[in-house]
């Protein structure tokens, strides 16, 4: 089931075509990636998602119906560029945003109490956001995104300022609210995350898709029939043929690239002539090279025409 549908949606600016009739959908409860080079697009349909632009043409659907003024109250969004307040306390500010998506007073109250309880953070509620460092004033920008329980959640780089400790505790948190049947909308440059947390995404490039479908599946779209090869006794030496091409050899594992698919039995057959078998598996290309490859198929293409 969709929770998000994009149909055709269409964003200019003075002349600069932003979006160009962005189509796609987020499935119900999934962590989706929303992926592209700076400048592709992203930003503007997280803004006009949340309301705070306008789109040309085109139409999106939250959870069944046409997006409204409504449903902003059931999103939350950590942007890019964050947006608290320097000088104000910390608990004042939690409390402030909170209630602006729609909370009572005694409500935002005790989820705050809750959630810096949960986090190790109640020793901050009368520290100003400045007397913080940047990664504690992440953690307080991210409570207040989901202070509110909102049913999606929109995380635009969420990992900056984090170490790494905290950033597995933020993975950590949204698997949990992804288990709770939030649906994740994902928007970062570190392709490692996006392979770990995200189902589905779409690749974006100069306002068009290029890319979009199951992580798993467009894994298998781009493989190259690499395979990794050991051998039990390292002494073994494998011997590169027309057929199978040795690509690099590191610590004693043989990268190997076979000219067709059928030949996956005939590699296997060969290198059980030379010895026995420790590790074979195939290789699928990262999602880091699956999306260098494909903005530069983008790019040259747009050049060619």
């Amino acid at each position: 089931m969709e929770f998000l549908k994009v149909e055709k949606l269409k964003k200019s600016y003075e002349g600069h075509v932003a979006l160009k009739e962005v189509s796609f959908s987020v499935p119900k409860g999934s962590i989706f990636g929303l992926l592209g080079p700076n400048g592709a697009g992203k930003t503007t349909f997280i803004r006009i998602l949340n309301r705070i632009i306008a789109y040309d043409s085109g139409q999106i659907f939250f959870d069944g119906d046409p997006l409204a003024e409504k449903h902003v109250n059931r999103i939350g969004y950590l942007p890019e560029e964050r947006g608290l307040y320097r000088k104000m306390k910390v608990g004042d500010q939690i409390l402030y945003f909170a209630q602006l998506k729609g909370l009572t007073y005694t409500e935002a109250y005790r989820r705050a109490k809750d959630l810096m309880r949960k986090f190790e953070m109640s020793s901050w509620w009368d520290k100003k956001l400045q007397e913080l460092s940047k990664g504690m004033q992440q953690k307080v920008q991210f409570l207040i995104t989901i202070i509110h329980d909102p049913d999606l959640l929109i995380f635009d780089e969420p990992f900056t300022g984090f170490d790494p400790i905290n950033q597995e505790m933020l993975k950590k948190e949204i698997i949990d609210l992804n288990k709770r049947g939030k649906t994740i909308l994902f928007s970062t440059h570190q392709m490692a995350s996006v392979e770990e947390l995200c189902d589905s995404i779409v690749l974006i490039n100069e306002g068009e898709i290029i890319l979009q479908g199951k992580l798993k599946e467009i894994k298998e779209q781009y493989k190259k029939n690499i395979f990794l090869l050991e051998f039990q006794s390292p002494d073994t030496e494998f011997v590169e043929t027309d057929e199978f091409k040795i690509l690099e050899v590191k610590d004693g594992i043989y990268k190997i690239q076979i000219s067709d698919r059928s030949s996956v039995k005939e590699l296997i057959n060969y290198a059980l002539s030379l010895g026995t078998i420790r590790m074979f598996k195939e290789q699928l290309p990262s999602l880091n090279e699956i999306f260098i490859s494909a903005v530069q198929s983008s790019n040259l293409k747009t050049v060619e025409l």
